[in-house]
């Protein structure tokens, strides 16, 4: 398991952690009852406190994507259909808005954007 940490984002390091492991988890990378690294060694791998990484698990915890067994480790939960569907709602909505900034800067209409989303759309 990669997790790279960026001293220049705007995100918390924990944050780091959380979206990237997620984003494993989505497509595929870690599976129903993977183990993690334990907090102790993912914080020795990337050199940060284990409170960041603790941070970390607590928040994959909280939204469903482990769980954690004391003195087991952390292993990936099965996932809830429902809470990926809204994530990735929650990724296309910021990339169409991303998209849209695009296509108004550029007097792009409303119209040709949504023909062109339409277009993709059905491509894939």
């Amino acid at each position: 398991m990669e997790i790279i940490l960026s001293s220049s984002s705007s995100r918390p390091i924990y944050e780091q952690i959380v979206v990237q492991i997620k984003e494993m988890i989505m497509n595929g990378e870690l599976k129903v009852n993977d183990s993690l690294p334990s907090m102790r060694k993912l914080a020795k791998d990337l050199h940060v406190s284990i409170i960041t990484t603790q941070r970390a698990y607590d928040e994959l915890s909280k939204d469903g994507f482990i769980h954690v067994i004391p003195a087991n480790g952390a292993f990936v939960s099965e996932q809830n259909k429902d809470f990926i569907r809204e994530e990735n709602l929650r990724r296309v909505e910021k990339q169409l808005q991303d998209a849209c900034l695009i296509a108004k800067q550029s007097g792009i209409t409303e119209n040709e954007l949504e023909k062109l989303l339409h277009l993709i759309y059905e491509e894939n």
